[in-house]
């Protein structure tokens, strides 16, 4: 088993989970097809090396969003219209569900350590630039000492890449696996067994089978995606996934149909005359990509406003913002949710600004709710003005409103993202990053139900049984 195939199963001893089963599934499924393509030998083999190539550039090319699942459109485009091809210039083909599988699997390995490579050699590259050249013998003009690559350096290379295979890779390539694997399923058999030509499926009827099998498929992503979400919230990780399948999950689905419409007529030319459009529409998520990386360090840029000017202690809204996004995921937030929620975790503290003298330690938890009112809607102003998202504005503004209202009764009005930007911050004030949090969290279960939400106070405590850990949601690339 490569290494590469090793990272798409559980590591050993770790509990069983929605993402390892999926991982478990595809390595499976990709064992058996690469046995049943041993025993069998390949079918049409110039056709299948041209879609693993165009599956392993896709996969070499693949990008990520912050905050959200990686993408290899071209790969996933290539993969569904080898799934879907029928016919290749008029004449049938034969390559089946297991070999579609294999190709579709073997071009996402490939195209995973081309990447890395890549990757790899342009880290070397930059070490070897900053590293200053070694000192020559006087009178000499040959190094003191000879030139080697550090043993630890070396080391350190390969666990490199295993974890870089590990992170949401793994994830990914698994879920595009079975997502293939199951159109192939759909379609392949009825194609084969000529089932498809006893059928009343000519023109537009053909096009139509097509796009249900595309459809189902894109739907199996979705469940997959949500398996693979942590924190066992499927209902809301599913409607994310299926909220997020007409934007790129459809471009790949239309190409996919395009490239097997049409290789029947004009043959492999399709390939890369269809996967031009959907390469343009990869560059333009690109772009986007690097203005939302761009845009979420502004926002921390900012944050770190109160700790430069000496107002709250150094880490503080990275550590709030922790919280809130691990308590945001404990309670099934979506991603675009807990993006918001990370925003507006990073910015709760901005209106301190404004005090002429600072809060003690920063722990505005502290102060009467009267005065951790009117710092909340002080920062609430000044994030209008900085083109955030409105509902930023309003979770800032809301995030010192205690959970009853004057009447006695729970304010029903009151955003969960505030009342969970409320605990987190309360519960970093009151534990500082380096003490015991037990009696953070009494005081905490004391005031439940009055100033804190108690749904969010529970999912803190049992955060903090398992070990809470940070939540990276808007800062990292997946993927």
């Amino acid at each position: 088993m490569s290494g590469a195939a090793r990272q798409l199963a559980a590591p050993a001893g770790a509990p069983a989970t929605g993402a390892s089963l999926v991982r478990a599934a595809a390595l499976l499924l990709l064992a058996a097809s690469g046995a049943w393509l041993l025993a069998r030998g390949l079918s049409e083999p110039q056709v299948a090396l041209c879609f693993a190539v165009m599956v392993t550039v896709g996969e070499a090319v693949r990008f990520g969003l912050p905050g959200e699942r990686g993408h290899a459109p071209l790969g996933a485009a290539a993969g569904l219209a080898y799934a879907l091809l029928g016919p290749l210039h008029g004449l049938p083909t034969s390559h089946g569900v297991l070999q579609v599988v294999a190709v579709a699997g073997t071009g996402t390995v490939l195209g995973a350590g081309l990447r890395l490579a890549v990757r790899a050699a342009r880290r070397g590259e930059a070490r070897r630039v900053s590293v200053p050249r070694p000192r020559h013998a006087a009178g000499r003009g040959r190094p003191a000492h000879p030139v080697r690559e550090p043993r630890a350096r070396r080391a350190r290379l390969l666990p490199w890449m295993a974890g870089r295979l590990a992170g949401g890779w793994a994830d990914g390539a698994a879920r595009r696996l079975l997502a293939v694997g199951f159109a192939a399923t759909l379609f392949q058999p009825l194609y084969t067994s000529g089932a498809l030509d006893r059928l009343p499926l000519a023109g537009p009827a053909y096009g139509a089978f097509l796009v249900a099998v595309a459809a189902l498929a894109g739907l199996a992503d979705a469940v997959l995606a949500a398996l693979q979400q942590p924190g066992g919230r499927f209902g809301a990780a599913l409607e994310e996934q299926l909220r997020a399948l007409p934007g790129i999950g459809s471009a790949i689905a239309a190409t996919g149909m395009l490239i097997s419409l049409a290789a029947g007529e004009v043959g492999l030319w399709a390939l890369p005359v269809f996967c031009v459009p959907l390469l343009l529409a990869q560059t333009s998520f690109r772009r986007a990509a690097a203005v939302r990386a761009t845009y979420g360090q502004t926002i921390a840029t900012l944050a770190r406003a109160t700790e430069v000017a000496g107002y709250t202690a150094p880490g503080h809204a990275r550590r709030v913002a922790d919280t809130a996004c691990a308590l945001g995921r404990e309670l099934g937030l979506g991603v675009q949710e807990l993006a918001l929620l990370e925003y507006a975790a990073l910015m709760h503290d901005i209106g301190q600004l404004s005090l002429v003298e600072p809060v003690p330690a920063g722990a505005t938890a502290l102060l009467p709710e009267a005065e951790q009112q009117r710092i909340a809607r002080l920062g609430s102003e000044v994030i209008r003005c900085t083109g955030v998202p409105a509902p930023v504005a309003e979770q800032v503004a809301r995030s010192a409103d205690p959970l009853t209202g004057p009447d006695g009764r729970a304010d029903r009005s009151l955003p969960l993202a505030a009342r969970i930007i409320r605990v987190a911050n309360a519960h970093e004030d009151l534990v500082g990053p380096a003490a015991d949090g037990a009696a953070a969290l009494r005081e905490l279960r004391a005031r439940s139900g009055l100033s804190y939400d108690p749904v969010v106070v529970a999912a803190l405590e049992r955060l903090r049984a398992a070990g809470l850990g940070p939540c990276t949601v808007a800062r990292a690339a997946s993927g």
